[in-house]
């Protein structure tokens, strides 16, 4: 039972979190040999003031 999960900034709409879904189950599916019904994806999000690159918040971009 393959679990994915994926970590990125809030702000996307249902529909792309949708898409996503969809996508990387698809992916799974096509290099595991997998059933869909076994893929499990958890999404993550975080605000901007939580994530930082090079010591700068993206909060404070």
């Amino acid at each position: 039972m393959p679990i994915v999960t994926v970590k990125m900034i809030e702000g996307r709409t249902d529909e792309q979190k949708r898409a996503l879904c969809e996508r990387v189950t698809e992916a799974v599916v096509e290099t595991t040999g997998a059933p869909a019904e076994a893929v499990s994806i958890i999404i993550e999000e975080m605000s901007k003031n939580h994530y930082s690159i090079a010591g700068k918040r993206k909060s404070d971009e």
